[in-house]
């Protein structure tokens, strides 16, 4: 899929919203992809899985993981594309952690995949958590690159849609976006 293809998919299904929105990052935009309208449309989820499993592929991971919530749609849906093993971290007392009885073997392959990333601190948390169990992280997917080219994993990072959009800090605000009431749409 080229990026106008991703772009609308997002447009078709409501996804990609327009007015001021806080990011779980914290940051203030214009702009806000609210994964889960596009991916509650199983044609869409598959299509974006089949186009992201196709990007990492050849890094032959074994299994898949993805912090929850964003990432679990997309995750699992890439696992399922690529034939392997899908597991995801959860909060626990507002820190992410590998629960349920999922295990990662020592020199496992992994591919942590997560819908969007801006700073990428949940994907930061999730790629701590693999190597604590000894993980060998292969790389890093997401559909939404929205971090302007400023995230560095250390392990490939491959996306569907790389964006520069911008976003603010809140004490940094344009006049046009401060006199515009801000939402936080995220997992509310």
């Amino acid at each position: 899929m080229t990026q106008d293809q991703v772009l609308q998919v997002f447009r078709d299904t409501g996804a990609l919203l327009e007015g001021h929105f806080i990011l779980r990052s914290g940051l203030h935009s214009r702009q806000f992809f609210q994964c889960a309208l596009a991916l509650q449309q199983m044609p869409a989820v598959e299509k974006l899985g089949a186009a992201l499993a196709a990007k990492v592929k050849p890094l032959g991971a074994v299994t898949v993981v993805a912090p929850a919530m964003g990432g679990l749609v997309i995750g699992q849906e890439v696992a399922r594309q690529l034939g392997v093993r899908f597991i995801f971290v959860e909060k626990e007392e507002g820190k992410l952690v590998l629960r349920r009885g999922f295990k990662i073997a020592a020199g496992e392959k992994i591919l942590v995949v997560e819908d969007v990333v801006t700073k990428g601190g949940r994907v930061q948390e999730t790629l701590d958590i693999v190597r604590a169990h000894a993980g060998n992280v292969a790389a890093v997917a997401t559909i939404v690159d929205r971090s302007n080219g400023t995230v560095n994993f250390g392990v490939p990072f491959q996306s569907l849609i790389a964006l520069k959009v911008e976003a603010f800090e809140a004490d940094k605000l344009p006049p046009d976006l401060a006199k515009t009431p801000a939402v936080k749409p995220g997992s509310k």
